[in-house]
C-alpha cells in the first residue's frame, strides 16, 4: 500500500478569473516548505433527547478552508505570493523587469491551489483562496522563508492532477545573509533580527447559500507592522520612539543588481520599549513598529521585486 510523503508532495497555483472556479490552464509549479492549507468540516454532537443516554449520530457543520503555506523567499516564484497579497504589480523594464507591489489595494486576486500526493494518489484543489497575511523574519544567517496565511472557499480532490501543464520558475533563493535594514537611507547598525508582517485582515462572508460555503472573503483595513531587535548602542531609535516621530525604513534583499527584493515603508512609528538588563551580556531593545499611510495619500508600503520574469 502506497503512503504519502512530504518529499514527493507537489503544489501548483493559478489565479482565478471567476472567484471559486479553478481555471482550466495557467497553473505554475510553486516551491514550498510546508503547508497546513486544507478544508475541515466539524461534527456537531446531537442535542436531541428522548432516545436514551447514547447520543444520536452527529451532523456535519459548514466547511472551512484556511491554513498557512511556508515558502522560500526566492527571486521568481515569490512574486506570485506578492501578487496574491498586494494585487497586480506595476511592471517596467525589458529584462531585468521591475515589479512594484503597493499596499492598500481594493481588489485582490483569488487563487486555485492544488496540493498533490501522487502515492495515494490524491490531488486536492483548493479554490477561492485569498492571501490574508504575508510575513517573514530576517536575521544574520540561515534560510529565509515566508509564511502565507490563506482563506479559501472549497476543496475538491481527484486521483489525477487537474492543473494541466505547469509553468515553472527557476529557484534562486534569497538567503538571510543577503538582507539589510536602512533608516532614512542610512544603514541601521546593530540590528539582530527583523520581522515584517503585511495583513489584509480578510473577512469571510458567511452568507446562507445552501451549500455550507462562504460567499467570499473581502479585505478590510490593511496593516503593515513588524519588529526590530537591536543591540543597544545608539539612542537613534529610542529618541524616535520617545518623540513619536516617523521615519522611513527599508528592508532589502539582494543577490546582485538584477535580483533583488525591497520593502519600502516611508512612515514607520516606534513604541517606547523597556530596556532590560538581564545579566552581563549585551543589552538589546525590541521595537514593535507599525506603518501608516503617507501624508500625501500615497501607500504605506511598497515591495519592489527585480528579476527576469516578464509579468505576473
Amino acid at each position: 500500500m502506497a503512503r504519502a510523503y512530504g518529499s514527493r508532495a507537489q503544489m501548483a497555483l493559478a489565479f482565478e478569473s471567476t472567484y471559486g472556479t479553478a481555471p482550466g490552464s495557467g497553473f505554475a509549479q510553486v516551491p514550498f516548505i510546508r503547508s497546513t492549507l486544507g478544508a475541515t468540516e466539524e461534527l456537531l454532537n446531537s442535542d436531541v433527547l428522548g432516545f436514551g443516554r447514547d447520543p444520536l449520530a452527529p451532523d456535519k457543520d459548514a466547511l472551512d478552508l484556511d491554513g498557512d503555506v511556508v515558502v522560500p523567499v526566492d527571486v521568481e516564484a515569490f512574486g506570485l505570493w506578492l501578487k496574491g497579497a498586494f494585487g497586480s504589480p506595476s511592471t517596467t523594464g525589458s529584462g531585468p523587469y521591475t515589479h512594484v507591489f503597493t499596499s492598500g489595494g481594493y481588489t485582490l486576486p483569488s487563487m486555485s491551489i492544488e496540493t498533490g500526493m501522487p502515492e495515494v494518489p490524491r490531488f486536492a484543489m483548493d479554490t477561492g483562496c485569498r492571501v490574508n497575511s504575508l510575513s517573514w523574519d530576517m536575521q544574520r544567517k540561515g534560510h529565509l522563508s515566508a509564511t502565507v496565511n490563506l482563506i479559501g472557499q472549497t476543496e475538491a480532490s481527484e486521483t489525477t492532477s487537474q492543473a494541466g501543464t505547469l509553468a515553472s520558475y527557476t529557484l534562486a533563493r534569497f538567503m538571510q545573509r543577503h538582507g539589510s535594514v536602512t533608516r532614512g537611507g542610512s544603514a541601521l547598525g546593530d540590528v539582530v533580527s527583523a520581522r515584517v508582517n503585511y495583513s489584509n485582515n480578510l473577512e469571510p462572508i458567511d452568507s446562507m447559500r445552501g451549500d455550507g460555503l462562504i460567499d467570499g472573503v473581502d479585505p478590510t483595513m490593511a496593516e503593515l507592522s513588524g519588529q526590530l531587535t537591536v543591540r543597544f548602542g545608539s539612542e537613534t531609535l529610542l529618541d524616535q520612539a520617545i518623540n513619536g516621530d516617523p521615519a522611513a525604513f527599508t528592508f532589502a534583499l539582494s543577490r546582485g543588481a538584477n535580483e533583488s527584493l525591497t520593502l519600502s515603508v516611508p512612515r514607520v512609528f516606534l513604541p517606547r520599549p523597556k530596556l532590560q538588563v538581564e545579566g552581563p551580556q549585551g543589552i538589546q531593545a525590541t521595537f514593535d513598529w507599525v506603518a501608516a499611510r503617507q501624508t500625501d495619500g500615497n501607500p504605506m508600503g511598497s515591495v519592489t521585486l527585480v528579476n527576469s520574469v516578464e509579468s505576473y
